[in-house]
């Protein structure tokens, strides 16, 4: 069996996504899907993947997104203004009608308490805002991410968040400009820089055939 663990240098969140959209396609392996979301669409998917960013967190919001140069044709990933949509999904328990949960209904808790304990005892590797429940097997939609691990390191902040499964094309950098804005608010709480973030995970980010809007 042919296993690849491929690993990421980035600058920012812009440059991690091009980087990994390029090496997908050259080491990622196509499958198509049997359950889940999407049955019977084609995938392409890493092995094994580690990103790490150096600087994810740039204000305005809109300078962590990807922009695709216009004369190739191809729409940008993430429409502008989507971070500032996205934070209410991602920090707070607010969940519209018809939906089963948000990542914010699972962790807003979480956010002030591991924010006192990171102040008091910065030096700890028990701080995680945990999104998957036991329960979420039941569902017919798990949540993509399933923890966003954190320490405080040289003085600084640093994310370490986990994905079961993750659209590359469009999740991966909305997902990442909404929790380096997170990161950003739990550093500034705590009295810390706010810096670097390593994505660290097994197998998902992929690439949907449906996610490339490329021209023909």
């Amino acid at each position: 069996m042919n296993f690849t663990l491929t690993t990421i240098k980035a600058t920012d969140i812009q440059d991690a996504w091009f980087q990994c959209i390029s090496r997908v396609l050259n080491v990622g392996f196509r499958y198509e899907i049997q359950h889940g979301s999407y049955v019977g669409q084609t995938r392409m998917e890493f092995d094994h993947i580690v990103v790490f960013i150096r600087h994810p967190y740039q204000e305005p919001y809109d300078l962590m997104l990807p922009k695709i140069p216009a004369a190739l044709g191809i729409p940008d990933p993430v429409a502008p203004g989507y971070v500032e949509q996205y934070l209410p999904y991602l920090m707070t328990a607010h969940i519209e009608t018809g939906e089963q949960y948000t990542y914010g209904s699972r962790i807003h808790k979480q956010i002030p308490h591991w924010i006192e304990v990171l102040k008091r005892t910065p030096k700890t590797n028990q701080a995680v805002l945990q999104v998957a429940e036991p329960c979420d097997y039941l569902l017919s939609d798990p949540p993509w991410p399933s923890s966003y691990d954190m320490r405080v390191k040289d003085g600084a902040l640093v994310f370490y968040p986990y994905f079961r499964s993750w659209d590359l094309w469009g999740g991966f950098p909305a997902n990442l400009a909404g929790l380096a804005v997170l990161q950003k608010f739990m550093a500034d709480e705590i009295g810390v820089d706010c810096w670097p973030y390593v994505r660290e995970q097994q197998r998902a980010p992929h690439l949907m055939d449906t996610s490339r809007n490329w021209p023909s």
